[in-house]
């Protein structure tokens, strides 16, 4: 008896039957084609799934399973990597190439996850490990099934996935750089297959629209895109959300509870803050992914078979948790097969200005008239949104332009200091704020010698402060030497910072005359005082 034929006799027979159990007639219309030369395993494959009511043929040669992949069509192949006379890695390229929308499963023996991702990247749909039980091949195939079926619906209403959402991913709006338009092209060729994906990158930069766009694009996209945050929840409460649980398995277990992956059964689980979740919900989870099945918190039986594609996401180094124990190294590998990173804000400040005026213009829209006219961004105000180094990533932008939106006037031009940048002093451009209005007493000049005082002591203040008392970094900023920053202060009985590195004394620059050259960068008005007689 084979591993094949030993593993359907004792097969889960008694288990539930899953939401998106295929009818016997519609099983008679999915044709499947088997390539391996392994003649036992060839066999098992096609006595199990012609049982099951498929079509099913098979091929034994690479050069007969490249003719017929080339003559015919078929909704599912089931295809050996590693074929005698033909390569499978071409076997898969030429039916893919004739056949589009045929799902290709890979059978291999040596998996790896350079290979796996090559593979995956070249269109395979997803991949058996030898030896695999009937269990495994049972839900793997009925995957692949419901997929083909979905896929039919669809076509025949006339909703194809790709032009349904293809102008209208949220996801395509948040950045158009080259680091960040790579990340989007692996997930649209990903997300056609039923392959884990891992998504990585810091908190707030997008890696939730990254899943819904990736469900929006898939074979799925008719069913249920389900989060949960493991970090959000205790490990009791996560066990019972993700998996159920039974009336009376512990104190208000009231009634009997599906969990979310039943939830998710048909379509995609997204899986936040993996790196959070317990080890022995790890283990769990394994299983699900697996094989499928769910037993809930206080059963002793198995409640349920699911149908379900797993998108991960960490703001941590899978890797790393894996060293330090936090991540088991197998659920790492199963989630792994696709590893996708979404690159921070600062990394890609050439999206800074498109994202925010979407922003402005969604905001705006919500919370203040139609009639009203929206504020522009000057060039000043993006050039420092620019070389803000933005922690929270796109959620701290979208928050802040809806901070703007707020207080901002209709039809306003936002500037550099209108900018409230969280954690920090507000940074000038080369676009200061017009100074103070000066208030009609005493005579012409010298109300305007105060206002110009006055200006120069808050334009000095915050660029101090924006340097945090480094004195050499202050002057970069303003664009002048360190000296002529030193005299300025000194004209306003402001006393320099010693926090540059330097100790009371031990300035080695002498001051020297002021030059147009010294006060280059700072408002003349600055430097220089007030012009004699000029109104």
């Amino acid at each position: 008896m084979t591993h094949l034929e030993k593993a359907r006799s004792i097969s889960l027979s008694p288990l539930p039957r899953s939401r998106f159990e295929v009818d016997e007639t519609a099983k008679s219309t999915v044709r499947l084609l088997i390539v391996d030369d392994e003649h036992s395993l060839r066999e098992s494959c096609h006595s199990y799934l012609a049982s099951e009511g498929f079509q099913v043929e098979t091929c034994g040669k690479g050069k007969e399973a490249l003719e017929l992949l080339t003559r015919r069509e078929f909704d599912i192949v089931l295809l050996d990597l590693f074929m005698s006379g033909v390569p499978g890695a071409k076997l898969l390229s030429v039916a893919l190439t004739r056949h589009p929308r045929t799902i290709v499963i890979i059978m291999t023996g040596k998996p790896t996850v350079e290979s796996s991702l090559e593979l995956l990247e070249q269109g395979a749909w997803d991949y058996l490990t030898k030896p695999f039980s009937a269990t495994q091949l049972r839900i793997l195939v009925g995957r692949a099934v419901h997929a083909v079926l979905v896929t039919r619906v669809a076509e025949s209403a006339g909703a194809d996935v790709e032009a349904r959402f293809g102008n209208t991913d949220k996801l395509t709006v948040l950045g158009t750089s080259p680091a960040f338009r790579r990340m989007i092209d692996l997930a649209r060729k990903v997300a056609r297959t039923d392959a884990s994906v891992l998504i990585t990158g810091e908190s707030g930069s997008g890696k939730e629209l990254v899943a819904e766009f990736i469900h929006r694009h898939s074979r799925r996209s008719r069913e249920r895109l389900v989060a949960i945050n493991c970090a959000a929840l205790p490990d009791t409460l996560l066990e019972s959300e993700m998996f159920g649980h039974r009336k009376g398995a512990f104190t208000d277990a009231l009634r009997d509870k599906p969990g979310l992956l039943e939830v998710a059964n048909g379509g995609t689980m997204f899986l936040d803050e993996l790196t959070d979740m317990s080890p022995a919900i790890q283990a769990k989870l394994l299983r699900v992914i697996q094989d499928g099945v769910i037993r809930r918190v206080g059963s002793e039986d198995v409640d349920a078979v699911v149908n379900v594609r797993f998108i991960a996401a960490t703001n941590r180094d899978p890797r790393a948790a894996v060293e330090a124990g936090k991540l088991r190294q197998d659920l790492f590998y199963r989630l792994h097969v696709v590893p996708l990173h979404l690159p921070p804000l600062r990394e890609r400040a050439e999206d800074i200005k498109g994202l925010s005026e979407y922003f402005l213009a969604r905001f705006w829209a919500q919370h203040r008239g139609a009639g009203e006219a929206i504020p522009v961004f000057s060039e000043a105000a993006l050039r420092t949104s620019q070389r803000h180094s933005w922690p929270g990533n796109v959620r701290e932008l979208q928050n802040l332009v809806e901070h703007l939106v707020v207080v901002t006037e209709p039809g306003a031009e936002i500037r550099p200091g209108d900018l409230p940048f969280i954690g920090g002093a507000v940074p000038l451009d080369d676009e200061p704020a017009p100074p103070p209005r000066p208030q009609p007493v005493g005579p012409y000049h010298a109300a305007r010698e105060h206002a110009l005082a006055q200006f120069q002591k808050q334009y000095l203040s915050l660029l101090v402060e924006q340097a945090r008392g480094n004195m050499s970094k202050a002057a970069a900023s303003a664009g002048v030497e360190r000296s002529t920053l030193y005299r300025l202060l000194e004209r306003h009985g402001m006393h320099r910072s010693v926090e540059d590195g330097r100790t009371p004394g031990a300035d080695v620059e002498k001051p020297v005359a002021e030059s147009p050259q010294d006060v280059a960068g700072i408002p003349d008005a600055v430097a220089n005082g007030p012009a004699p007689d000029t109104p």
